[in-house]
């Protein structure tokens, strides 16, 4: 489970932020808490903002930390091309703009059964990697133990199996990770980190281009098992009962194409009718091919117990069926394996104290620099300096502007002119 992300100096956030997902010491939802290597930890965060807050550069952040942690071993020999790889960091200040990005996060590992906690971290600069760290702690620690760290003129592997550290030290590129190399070479602690990021899963639906691949996406086993489609046509039925079931039909490749394609068809029951209407998928509404969409990812986390991050998760679909999906993570019967959801979103719908705890609440804003902040409901002191109580009605006080976090507008007169 993800207790807490930490990242500085990328896109609109010049200074460190920090989303922490472990628990408050406060009353409500207590029964959702789950208890994990001597951490409180949450299955839900909500992230609020007005446009061009930030909320989506906090997305884009573990979606980098995450992509250079599976990939960056590709990139060692790449040297004159590392710009592309390198993040986008504040650009609105000399300091910044040429300074290095951080990323840190504080995890367990699924199914561990010892319950231990990792810290693992790394820096990027102009040419590379400035540092890196990976730190391990016992469920009955209280500290944290170094695995391995490294800096520019520092390569310490010495929590590493010493038949693999010559290895490292000998392969180790500057634009390359000690992690995502020891994963390479088979190293269990370096695997164990690289895949806790690999499981994971990330669904950006801002982008028009990620929302096209999505909605082709397949479950497993979908095309060829009869109880995989049942199982999605009873997801399917918790928000729309008219699709009974599918039918898959596999179309000839044209050329010397080796992709297989498939027709996939929604079968509708007709009125007074034993038959069924057939209508493409891709002719159903965009919030249902959304719904098809989520529905790989969800499957995943759910099983795998990792971290399913989204960004504008409300987009194309009704408040409801947004709550229903936030519900699936929040029940402690359906969600077992302690998945996390973590999502940006503009639906104030769901921003109630009967659904959500004041520290699974977080809001983004900018200020007049352009500077983006990340901070929690939980945390939030008003004018008069008392902290936000449970009874409240956030979605008005929101709106009202009492937390910050909306935009500041002004009349579209222009037309007047």
């Amino acid at each position: 489970m993800l207790i807490q992300f930490n990242f500085k100096n990328f896109k609109s956030f010049r200074d460190e932020a920090t989303l922490d997902m472990s628990a408050a010491k406060m009353t409500e939802f207590s029964e959702r808490v789950v208890s994990m290597g001597n951490e409180k930890i949450l299955p839900v965060a909500a992230i609020y903002g007005a446009n061009a807050s930030g909320k989506s550069n906090v997305y884009n952040a573990f979606e980098y930390m995450s992509e250079y942690v599976v990939n960056s071993f590709k990139y060692g020999d790449e040297e004159e091309k590392f710009d592309e790889y390198r993040p986008t960091p504040f650009l609105f200040d000399e300091l910044s703009e040429n300074a290095d990005s951080s990323f840190e996060v504080y995890f367990t590992i699924p199914q561990d059964k010892s319950e231990k906690s990792y810290n693992y971290g790394f820096c990027v600069g102009l040419e590379g990697i400035t540092e890196e760290w990976l730190n391990v702690k016992a469920k009955t620690a209280r500290k944290y133990s170094s695995v391995f760290y490294r800096s520019e003129d520092t390569l310490d592997l010495a929590g590493l199996p010493e038949n693999s550290r010559d290895n490292i030290a000998v392969a180790l590129e500057k634009q390359v990770l000690v992690i995502s190399l020891g994963a390479k070479l088979k190293i269990e602690k370096c695997k164990a980190v690289r895949d806790w990021f690999f499981a994971n899963e990330l669904a950006d639906f801002g982008d028009a281009v990620t929302n096209l691949f999505l909605s082709r996406r397949l479950p497993k086993g979908f095309v060829n098992d009869r109880v995989v489609q049942k199982k999605v046509v009873e997801y399917f039925s918790s928000f729309d009962e008219h699709i009974k079931d599918f039918r898959i039909e596999k179309i000839q490749s044209e050329g010397e194409s080796k992709e297989e394609k498939y027709r996939i068809n929604a079968l509708h029951k007709k009125i007074h009718s034993e038959k069924m209407a057939e209508i493409p998928l891709g002719s159903e509404s965009a919030g249902t091919l959304k719904m098809f969409s989520l529905y790989p990812e969800l499957q995943e986390v759910l099983k795998k117990g990792s971290v399913f991050f989204i960004d504008e998760l409300n987009a194309r679909l009704h408040p409801l069926l947004v709550r229903n999906f936030l519900l699936t993570f929040l029940n402690p019967q359906i969600n077992v394996n302690h998945a996390q959801l973590v999502f940006t979103t503009h639906d104030t719908w769901q921003l109630s104290n009967q659904l959500l705890r004041r520290d699974e609440i977080w809001f983004t804003e900018k200020d007049e620099e352009g500077i983006s902040a990340l901070y929690s409901l939980a945390d939030f002191v008003d004018e008069d300096g008392g902290r936000i109580r449970k009874d409240e009605s956030y979605e008005k006080n929101y709106l009202s502007g009492k937390y910050g976090a909306i935009p500041a507008l002004k009349s579209i007169d222009i037309f007047d002119r």
